[in-house]
Parts: structure tokens; sequence; C-alpha cells
């Protein structure tokens, strides 16, 4: 009989991972200093009530009696850590004015750490810098993950567990790039803090200021698309745009491959059909795209071609930038981009969707079908990197896209009854469960999501932890026979 869930151990590293956001929290009062804008006490005492509720969470709960963590309590305290990150990120929005309604703040926080980049927020100019950075901040810690984070010091405390690593990396393999889960964490935190030093280098470069250039590079790491400007990267120039074009791709590779590259283990990267994939179809979307762009006049040759480039980059990463308003191309072009929506970019990235190597799974398995229907008594697995995949993947790659579809349609449903047109409610809700940030019509590129509902916003935001934590890690708490002992 399977032993009882561990709640005790579960609410001890929530507390350790309010502690963990509280600190953060606090690294925000060093631009709300040195600006003056007036929200140095708002984060001041939403960071102290974080790290005492988590303090108190921590201390209640601190007796060593079970310490294992198994994979039940792993689904548990990573969903419940985003919904905890997301009520107390909140409070800064909130006690500092930037919104209106504790929905609006949450909304926003929700959008942030889940990395989606959707706003409620009609004028983010005005907000104060220590507010525009902890919403920076907030995605950049939840790119690569919160709990990949906690576990390079959680193990110190003698509560390390694969479980977690598990039920948080997106995708469907779980690369590890070293045998112990402590030090895969500390290399992937190592790789992402390396290209965000150097995008920040590079943005600066360019001419774009240090604040600026920190804020666009957290949220271009994270594939979150938080901009500080209300035209988002199209304030910027050509120069800018390209780097951070060439960032939102490297942050749509898997880390794994980062690694590999690091130590010039080049020909893992040339044998990785995922990565191949990936290239393969940003290439030829912005060549879709780009071709009407041109025979249109839409724009001049090169601004088409960086426009399309961008684009394409920014959905299929579920980044969320823009600089321009594709609901005015072409009808063909950006109902392409709204089939991208439902690509993401590589597993073991910061990206959400459902990712290219589901894609390569069901194309592969697809194609098989038709040989195994031609040949009945004929075993075709299907192969990846030469070697065959098991039915159990397959099975769980096809579960996966026929539950997304279900949600898709559902979602859209649902939000209609909110008396949105149905271009913003397919676009928003395909947006939100991709965690990509702009949608169709009402929260198309230019537009954002204060119009919608309070119910609406809740409900997209549920949608937003579903897709990033790969809809299974959050479905399976509504089993009943996962409650039981």
């Amino acid at each position: 009989m399977t032993k009882s869930i561990n709640l005790k151990l579960v609410l001890k590293i929530t507390g350790f991972l309010l502690l963990i956001e509280g600190g953060f929290m606090l690294t925000s009062l060093i631009p709300s200093f040195y600006y003056k804008e007036g929200d140095f006490l708002s984060i001041l005492y939403s960071s102290l009530l974080t790290i005492f509720t988590g303090l108190m969470l921590w201390l209640s709960f601190r007796k060593k009696e079970e310490e294992t963590l198994g994979k039940r309590e792993g689904y548990i305290v990573v969903s419940t850590a985003w919904i905890f990150f997301s009520l107390f990120g909140a409070l800064p929005f909130l006690l500092s004015h930037s919104v209106d309604t504790y929905t609006d703040a949450f909304f926003e926080t929700m959008s942030g750490v889940t990395t989606t980049g959707a706003s409620v927020i009609k004028d983010i100019e005005v907000v104060p810098k220590g507010i525009l950075y902890w919403r920076s901040l907030i995605q950049w810690l939840g790119g690569v993950g919160i709990i990949v984070l906690s576990l390079t010091i959680l193990p110190l405390l003698g509560i390390g567990s694969m479980s977690l690593y598990l039920a948080e990396i997106p995708g469907p393999t779980k690369d590890k790039i070293h045998p112990l889960i402590k030090e895969t964490a500390k290399r992937l935190w190592g790789i992402y803090l390396l290209l965000t030093v150097m995008q920040i280098i590079l943005l600066m470069v360019g001419k774009m200021n240090f604040f600026d250039a920190i804020n666009h590079s957290f949220t271009t790491m994270a594939t979150g698309g938080y901009s500080i400007k209300n035209t988002s990267i199209a304030e910027y120039s050509p120069y800018i745009q390209y780097i951070i074009t060439i960032f939102m791709f490297l942050a749509g590779v898997n880390f794994t491959m980062h690694y590999f590259a690091l130590h010039g283990r080049f020909r893992k990267l040339w044998e990785d059909e995922e990565l191949k994939f990936y290239i393969s179809v940003i290439l030829i979307s912005s060549v879709i795209i780009l071709l009407p762009l041109i025979y249109f006049h839409i724009a001049g040759v090169e601004k088409a071609f960086r426009d399309a480039l961008f684009q394409v980059v920014s959905i299929v990463t579920t980044t969320g930038f823009v600089t321009a308003d594709y609901l005015e191309w072409p009808g063909t072009t950006w109902l392409l981009i709204f089939l991208l929506f439902f690509t993401g970019a590589c597993a073991g990235s910061t990206a959400g969707g459902i990712k290219m190597i589901r894609h390569i799974f069901l194309l592969k398995n697809s194609s098989l079908e038709l040989k195994r229907l031609v040949h009945p008594n004929a075993i075709i697995p299907v192969r990846y990197k030469g070697k065959p995949v098991p039915k159990d993947v397959i099975f769980n790659v096809l579960a996966f896209f026929v539950f997304y579809m279900l949600i898709f349609a559902f979602g859209s449903f649902i939000l209609s009854l909110t008396e949105l047109d149905f271009e913003t409610s397919i676009g928003s809700v395909a947006s939100c469960l991709g965690n990509i940030g702009p949608g169709l019509g009402k929260t198309g590129p230019v537009g954002n999501y204060s119009s919608i509902t309070d119910f609406g916003k809740w409900f997209l935001s549920f949608l937003m932890l579903l897709g990033r934590l790969e809809l299974f890690t959050v479905l399976i708490l509504f089993s009943p026979g996962f409650w039981k002992k």
C-alpha cells in the first residue's frame, strides 16, 4: 500500500522557497532607492511579509521526521511553488498602486513567473523602476525554474530529490549533464547566468542604457517577453533587435546543448535532431512570412527580413517580444504566426509550448503508421538519434497533444462566455497556454489583457500554470487516486 503524502515536508519546502523569493525581492530596493520613484516602502513591506511567512512555515515544520520527498510530494511542491510565488510576488504591484486590484497583480505575477509575458498594465513606462525590475526579475527566476535554483541549496539541508527536477523541467526528455542533481542545477544556472551577462554587455554596446539592458536580458533569457517600453522592442535600433533575436534563439535551445558547446563537443549539436528541426521551422516560417511582406511593400527588404525573423523567433520560443503589429500584415502571415503558437522551442530550454521534440515524435509516428498499415505484422519503432523510442514515451506524447488541444478548445469556449470576441478568445487561450504573451484581437501585439474580466484573468492564470508545468504536473493533482494512501 502506498504511504501517505508528507504534507509537512511540502510546507517546509514551500516556506524555504518563499524565503528565496523574499530575498530576491529585496534586491528590487536597489533600483527603487537609486531612482527614488516612491516604490521603496511597497517593495520593502512586501519582501518582509514574504520572508516572515516563509520563515514561519520553515520553522513550524523544521523537525526532521521523514524527509523523503517522493514523486507525489514533488508534483505538489512544484505546483504550489508557482502559486505561492505569484500570491506573494503580486504584493509589490498592488502596494505600489501599479495595478488597481489584487486580481490584476496576481495575473501580472503569474504571467511573470510562468514566463508568459501577458500584461494588464496599459502604460508600462509610468511604472516605478523598482517595480519594473521586480517584474523582469520574476521572469528571469521563472525561466530556468525556481525549483532548479532551490536544488542547489536543498540538498545541503538533506532534502534534495530528483523528483522536483523531473516534475519541473519542461519537455519529455530529462537530460542530466551530471549524475548529481545538485551539480546539474548548478551548471544549468551557470550557463543561464553567463548568457544573461553576455546579452547585457552586447545590448549596452548598442547604446542601450544599463537598466534597460538588465531588464531586457532577464526577460529574453527567460523567454518571457516583458519589456519596459510600451512599444516593446520596436523602440530600439536594428542592432538591438538582432541581438535580442539571437539570444531568444539561444534561450530556446536545450541547455544541455549549450553545455556541450561550451565544452567543445559540437558533434552533439550536429547529431541533435530536435535542434535541426527547431532551426528548420524558424528558417522556413521566416521565409514564408518575408515574401508577402516584400511583395505587398509592407516594409523594405532589410526591415521585412528583420521583422519576419524577429517575430518568428519570438513566437516559436514563446518569448512574446514584438517589433511590429503582425495583425496588420497579410492574413496568411499572421495565420502562420498563430499556428506557431502551437510549436514551442526545444525541450530543456526556458521556452513554453508543446516543444519541438513532441512534434518530431508525432510526425515520425504518423508517417510510420502508414507503413504499419501496409505491413501489419512488422515491428517498426519510432527512432530518435538512431535509437528506438519506448512506446510509453510515444503514448505520453500522444496523450499530451490530445490534452493540449482539448484544453485549448475548452478554454476558448469558456473565455468566449465572458463576452469576448472569437478572435480574442482563441488568441488569448493559445497564448497563455503556450506561455507566449501577445495573442490576437484585443490581446494582440499592440493590445493587452486589461479589458478581460476578473474571472477571465484567473482562468487564464490557471492556463499559464498548466502550460508552464507541462499539463500533467498540475492535472495529476485533480486525480482522486493521487491523494489515496
